[in-house]
């Protein structure tokens, strides 16, 4: 029986942070909390670039992504300075998070920037595709998994426009983005759709602070606990940055729970996804935050996964909150995380062994 608790915290580091931080927004319409985060997470990644120096390492292009309903979604890659487009390169396929309701294109610059950036690896250079999928509360259930799978399938059939590698893309994200990427691969795998079926399978996924099953229809495996009381939904249920009652907020939004066949439906909740539907999964990296609502659903999936033969790599960030990442410098964690996206996505090229279950902490 599993106890996942010794990683909660909070770490002494995460304190000493959270000591500084300025009181949360009160009484704003979701509109009102939407444009003052968007704005925030845009003005944060602009000023990344200019401090880290990405802007002088990274070329970036912008492209427009047709989805199945006519709508134009915002697309931009990302590409190391001085690789011309006729050098083809691995591609990483960036899905950002912020709960289905927050997020840019922009927003994004800078995590795909450093992910480009060479400087401080060893790795083999790659190109970013950052797509701008729909958000709530405008878009709900299915838009955003929709949209996700019409740009792999334009990343695909885009391949040479952008310099990449067909049989060599690794599919990313972060929270929401988890998920999408999640979905994304087992939709790929079970070949109900025809289109994803066609593109070369992809090469690994690398799932950061995913969420992956939807609130109501939590996994059978949270049994598999020692004590529900031990469960991340009962130990961070006040977790700063995303408390239980937020993740209720963002599904609420969604509209998931409306659909009913929300438990049964894997594109819903890619983590209840049986032994036989993830045994052909690609090589897989999980970076998980310790003091998350979301850390035993991504505990459980990487045991799960590693346990059917997918090779899989699993880091936890001890005594840390979900989204941890956003305050940089300011926490040990945050080169570390950096880290563990670069190597997941060069680890799962270099096409891994299954190995044994194993958490990886710092």
């Amino acid at each position: 029986m599993a106890d996942f608790s010794e990683y909660a915290g909070p770490s002494a580091e995460w304190l000493a942070v959270e000591a500084a931080l300025p009181a949360p927004p009160k009484d704003l319409s979701i509109e009102q909390l939407k444009a003052l985060l968007n704005k925030g997470r845009e003005e944060s990644a602009a000023q990344d670039m200019i401090d880290q120096g990405l802007s002088s390492v990274v070329q970036m292009h912008d492209h427009t992504v047709t989805a199945r309903d006519g709508t134009l979604l915002e697309a931009r890659t990302y590409r190391p300075a001085g690789v011309p487009i006729s050098e083809r390169l691995p591609v990483y396929l960036h899905l950002h998070g912020g709960g289905f309701l927050f997020g840019t294109l922009a927003s994004e610059d800078a995590t795909c920037s450093r992910i480009v950036d060479s400087r401080n690896k060893n790795g083999t250079p790659i190109v970013v595709f950052n797509i701008n999928y729909r958000h709530t509360p405008e878009h709900r259930y299915p838009a955003a998994w929709d949209d996700v799978e019409d740009a792999f399938v334009w990343l695909h059939e885009h391949i040479a426009e952008i310099g990449g590698i067909s049989e060599q893309v690794v599919v990313g994200g972060i929270s929401a983005g988890g998920w999408l990427t999640a979905s994304l691969a087992l939709s790929q795998l079970r070949g109900e759709d025809k289109r994803l079926a066609a593109c070369p399978k992809i090469a690994g996924q690398v799932l950061m602070i995913p969420c992956l099953v939807q609130w109501d229809h939590y996994a059978p495996r949270q049994e598999m606990l020692k004590s529900p009381e031990l469960s991340s939904y009962v130990q961070c249920a006040q977790a700063p940055i995303l408390p239980v009652d937020r993740m209720k907020l963002f599904s609420a939004l969604l509209g998931i729970s409306d659909a009913k066949d929300a438990a049964e439906n894997l594109r819903m909740n890619p983590g209840n996804a049986t032994a036989e539907e993830v045994k052909n999964l690609p090589p897989t990296t999980f970076g998980i935050a310790g003091n998350d609502p979301l850390r035993d659903e991504g505990l459980f999936y990487g045991k799960h996964l590693a346990e059917n033969g997918v090779p899989t790599k699993v880091h936890v960030f001890r005594g840390v909150p979900h989204g941890f990442r956003r305050y940089g410098d300011k926490l040990p964690g945050s080169k570390k995380w950096d880290e563990v996206m670069s190597e997941g996505i060069s680890w799962a090229l270099s096409k891994p062994a299954p190995v044994p279950f194993f958490i990886h902490s710092d």
